[in-house]
């Protein structure tokens, strides 16, 4: 739980900064990337569930 809430204030302030000197956030769309981030760490977690099968 210490990495989620250390990631997340380490997001804000990014954000903020950016913001702050008026460049383009870098980060796509505000759901299209929550999605893309899940999909990735779905994507790692269905390999590791069929990994046991495989050996």
């Amino acid at each position: 739980m210490k990495e989620v809430i250390i990631s997340l204030l380490t997001g804000m302030v990014v954000g903020f900064l950016f913001t702050l000197f008026r460049l383009p956030i870098p980060a796509p769309p505000a759901l299209a990337g929550i999605s893309g981030i899940i999909g990735v760490y779905l994507g790692m977690k269905v390999f590791q569930w069929l990994s046991v099968f495989w050996k």
